[in-house]
């Protein structure tokens, strides 16, 4: 079993965490929330008085944060970069969902400081995180990929390569951008139908069945007592919050004038979400954009 510090205990990297414990892991976690904190520590981690604690003697890190700037802070221009403290040949894992340009910058970091480092932002929401079964989309060279895939194994079903370091951030935005086009696109068909007076639960089956079918009808219905299980029938609650798609579509966008690629359906979905977290939405699962459309006149 490997020595893991695991940095940032959000509704991510809480359940995260406890996977590599129930795994046998010796895991040493560190967040600014001690409640998060407390019950990684009640589930058999260990509690670190800091990120460099958390690190220091780690075999790995994972680091799961909001955003680029705390990536950047964390391992190299904080007061105590964690590059600076890791062991030679440890291998930093950031599973936070960043622009590619911060995951290429501190992986080359990290191969100056003779560590390794792996982007591996994840899918699967929250449920995906407590069950194990995130989907992994990693950059890096193939030797770290091999070596930070029985970790990333205990906390998800399906590990990806998506290429050199940064390649996992462009795949998750590309991913996310495509969940949001599928997503905006079901609820206004779904909506449509209910406005003429259709069954939601039957029109979800007949298009699920059909041409229509999509991973956002099939496995995540945004109709509340469509699917049980779905946010939605929770009062949209727990999941992927808009917030979050959001940001990710912002990263998109961004990635999307980089590149000069054309992406007039990921623009409107954005549009569509920033809509709807301006109306209060924010922390509501991104499925909760169904309310957009129902509550227009």
């Amino acid at each position: 079993m490997a020595r893991i510090g695991f940095i940032g205990l959000g509704n991510m990297g809480l359940p995260m965490a406890l996977n590599l414990v129930k795994a046998g892991h010796d895991v040493a976690v560190f967040d600014l929330v001690e409640s998060a904190i407390a019950e990684a520590v009640a589930a058999g981690a260990q509690a670190a008085p800091s990120a460099v604690g958390a690190a220091t003697d780690a075999d790995f890190v994972v680091s799961m944060l909001p955003a680029g700037e705390h990536v950047r802070a964390l391992y190299l221009d904080g007061d105590t970069p964690l590059f600076g403290v890791l062991k030679s040949g440890a291998v930093a894992i950031d599973s936070s969902t960043i622009d590619a340009a911060t995951a290429q910058a501190v992986g080359a970091a990290a191969v100056a400081a003779g560590v390794a480092f792996i982007d591996a932002p994840v899918s699967g929401g929250t449920a995906g995180a407590a069950a194990g079964t995130l989907s992994f989309l990693c950059g890096g060279s193939a030797e770290d990929f091999a070596r930070v895939q029985p970790v990333l194994d205990v906390m998800g079903k399906n590990i990806f390569h998506a290429g050199a370091t940064g390649a996992g951030q462009i795949a998750k935005a590309c991913n996310n951008m495509l969940l949001s086009v599928l997503m905006t696109g079901t609820c206004e068909a779904l909506n449509m139908g209910a406005k003429a007076g259709l069954d939601p639960a039957v029109l979800s089956e007949i298009m699920r069945q059909s041409s229509g079918g999509n991973w956002a009808l099939n496995v995540y219905n945004p109709v509340p007592g469509v699917m049980e299980n779905a946010p939605a029938s929770k009062g949209y609650a727990g999941g992927f919050m808009t917030d979050l798609m959001v940001k990710d579509l912002g990263l998109a966008m961004d990635l999307s004038q980089q590149l000069n690629a054309p992406v007039p359906m990921g623009s409107q979905a954005r549009a569509l979400y920033s809509m709807h977290k301006a109306k209060g939405h924010g922390r509501l699962d991104f499925s909760s954009v169904l309310t957009l459309y129902a509550d227009a006149d």
